[in-house]
């Protein structure tokens, strides 16, 4: 039975179309956004109590096995041989990383009183941020993974990673609006690396081992709705009064009494990208600490919707077989007619030499003569 190429995509197409007849009823809608996890978990950082110390730092990679990061200019600044980092920013080496940014607060100084103005001079003008992953409340890295590698735990709401189900597509560093998923290239067989919020150690009563390491309560764990109430605690104090800072956790007996920074009028994560269960405080303003500008809802809820209409019904992936189909059985086709026209590969190597009998006989006998 032969078949031309407009009988085949028509009936292609007749076929996709009842696939997908109940998959595309009209214009594609955004999904609800998901809620925060009941019993939601995370860490409130505010970069004012920050001295910028990385204790954090070390304690994340000796808890996660994770290896230094060579700095060679540390090697020729001070002469140190093998001298090492937590690297320029996060990387498959490098879950949880303090960032400074220098003359920021020279700026911003000038908005508060005096007392204000000589602590920014005392801190070397330095802002700290610190980079790790945000766990999303309805994250697109999640949304994004063809195969549940990545996770929201229903409870928690901390997002994990399951290395034994990744396929290495990476589609989850490409929807994180953060940059935060890094990708281990440097290895045979490579896995996905971010914070996944010490869940071991929570799971044994215990906080993330950031929070456990810093002294000065910078980096704070409890549960988000506690976290969002302390924040705000915060926002309404007066700039430079005293105020009581709880170190760790927020159920901690540690505590100490600091001066009240000008902070920014915003709890960074609240609201970002439909909320983030790591959470950020800072009296410099957020962009300037290298924090995207985002909205207040998740891109998941409208990427996934498409995604999932796509894949529905199997529309997509029929007509991408369709068209793989038809590509090669074009391809044979033309194979076939090559060979048939004396063009194939090979035509005209070693053909057989034919010799007409009549002439044969005629030059035998004019030879006799």
């Amino acid at each position: 039975m032969s078949i031309d190429r407009r009988h085949f995509l028509k009936g292609l197409a007749a076929g996709a179309a009842s696939l997908g007849a109940g998959s595309i009823a009209g214009p594609v809608a955004a999904r609800p956004a998901k809620a925060l996890a009941p019993g939601a978990v995370g860490i409130l950082y505010d970069a004012t109590q920050c001295i910028g110390c990385k204790a954090c730092e070390v304690a994340c990679k000796a808890h996660n096995d994770l290896p230094p990061v060579e700095n060679p200019a540390l090697d020729q600044v001070y002469g140190v041989r093998g001298a090492w980092d937590g690297g320029d920013d996060l990387d498959s080496r490098t879950m949880n990383k303090i960032k400074a940014y220098p003359g920021l607060k020279t700026v911003e100084a000038s908005r508060a009183d005096a007392v204000l103005a000589e602590s920014a001079a005392a801190s070397d003008e330095l802002s700290f941020v610190k980079r790790a992953c945000m766990h999303c409340v309805d994250p697109n890295c999640v949304s994004a993974c063809p195969v549940s590698a990545m996770t929201k735990d229903p409870q928690t709401g901390i997002v994990q990673y399951n290395p034994d189900a990744c396929i290495g597509c990476r589609y989850c560093q490409i929807a994180c609006p953060f940059n935060i998923p890094k990708f281990e290239y440097e290895k045979t067989f490579p896995q996905i690396v971010k914070c996944q919020l010490c869940t071991d150690r929570i799971a044994e009563g215990g906080i993330p081992a950031c929070c456990e390491a810093c002294p000065t309560g910078a980096s704070l764990f409890g549960r988000v709705e506690d976290l969002r109430a302390e924040g705000h605690r915060r926002l309404a104090a007066e700039p430079g009064s005293r105020l009581e800072y709880p170190i760790h956790a927020l159920d901690s007996a540690d505590t100490k009494v600091g001066t009240v920074a000008d902070y920014r009028p915003h709890i960074y994560g609240e609201t970002e990208t439909g909320g983030t269960q790591y959470m950020l405080m800072a009296d410099v303003p957020f962009e300037k600490l290298g924090l995207p500008t985002l909205d207040n809802e998740s891109s998941a809820r409208l990427s996934e919707t498409i995604q999932h209409t796509l894949y529905g019904g199997m529309v997509a992936p029929t007509l991408l077989l369709g068209g793989l189909v038809y590509a090669a059985y074009r391809n044979t086709r033309d194979e076939r007619e090559r060979a048939d026209d004396g063009l194939g590969e090979g035509a005209g190597i070693d053909a057989p030499v034919t010799t007409n009998p009549k002439s044969a006989s005629e030059t035998k006998e004019g030879s006799r003569s």
